[in-house]
């Protein structure tokens, strides 16, 4: 998910600039993925029921046809190891589709990793993170997903240390929105670089790109602890398209003020949402709160998908 993310410019192709911190959390589909012998070929994706309990028929809304963006990712990976193989995946989802939470961006990732542990001769680091970035922006980022400093369009990471397990929740009003279209109405809204209080932001992630000192060590995030939130760094914790999304999609702004109502310390945006999430001072108070929004959810607008998270860092991430 997104701690935070700043639009910062746009690139001739349409692409949008920004900077953002990402940071891996305890929520994840499953993927399994098996590599065909030689002579077959064909990608075939198979998914798995989904509860309705789980989620959600419109977060629920994933197609296993030739543009699911794992169905891609395996296609692009054998393109570029020049392999003519058949691949089967089955894809259970846990993860809202087009929340803002980047879980199709991680399956993907996960097709790439797991095939290519499967090959007998892996394609190198660089080229992998190619074939990632032609998928989709975000999507190299969840071939090593630690908490990053993210850049460019999304193919610019470099790696954080000192960011704890923050305890969250993540919420859903269950509207899925298209990240295109968030980003076109933020164009319309204007450049976040002159709406009004942006300028935090900018001096927060400023200070957080200064942290690498002269000798080259990874930048450490500081100020930012289980019970609480420095000002510098709740200046981190907002999110440019934020003011576009809240316009698309209203339900947004009445769960961000539940969260804050219901102790959260900082309340913002993830990715293009419509996903909402509040840090909270302890998995407990995570949990509590995220009982009560559910039955919360017909007074807001009928919030529909509710989980209680954390951060996860260094090692915990990878092993995921």
């Amino acid at each position: 998910m997104n701690l935070g993310l700043r639009l910062v410019g746009r690139r001739e192709d349409g692409y949008h600039l920004l900077e953002s911190l990402f940071a891996p959390i305890d929520l994840h589909d499953e993927v399994e993925v098996e590599l065909g012998g030689s002579g077959s070929e064909g990608v075939h994706l198979e998914l798995a029921p989904i509860p309705a309990d789980r989620m959600p028929p419109a977060l629920a809304a994933v197609t296993a046809g030739p543009d699911n963006l794992v169905v891609r990712a395996a296609v692009a990976f054998l393109r570029a190891a020049s392999l003519t193989r058949s691949v089967e995946i089955r894809l259970d989802k846990r993860i809202p589709a087009g929340a803002g939470l980047g879980g199709g961006s991680s399956d993907a990732a996960a097709v790439l990793r797991a095939l290519n542990a499967l090959v007998d001769r892996p394609l190198p680091a660089a080229e992998l993170a190619r074939v990632a970035l032609g998928l989709g922006a975000d999507v190299p980022f969840f071939l090593a997903p630690i908490p990053s400093f993210v850049s460019g369009i999304g193919e610019c990471i470099e790696p954080l240390e000192g960011l704890p397990g923050l305890d969250l929740v993540v919420a859903n009003p269950g509207i899925s929105l298209a990240t295109a279209e968030v980003y076109r109405a933020a164009d319309a809204l204007g450049s976040a670089l002159t709406r009004p209080g942006a300028g935090s932001t900018m001096r927060a992630f400023s200070r957080l790109r200064a942290a690498s000192d002269p000798s080259g060590s990874v930048p450490r995030v500081s100020g930012i602890g289980p019970r609480s939130l420095q000002p510098s760094i709740r200046d981190l914790l907002v999110n440019d398209l934020e003011p576009a999304a809240r316009r698309l999609c209203p339900p947004i702004t009445r769960l961000a003020q539940r969260l804050a109502e219901m102790g959260a310390m900082a309340v913002s945006l993830s990715g293009s949402g419509a996903t909402v999430f509040g840090v909270f001072a302890s998995a407990d108070a995570a949990r509590r709160a995220a009982d009560r929004l559910r039955e919360a959810g017909a007074e807001i607008g009928g919030v529909v998908w509710v989980r209680a998270t954390r951060i996860l860092s260094g090692t915990d991430a990878l092993d995921r």
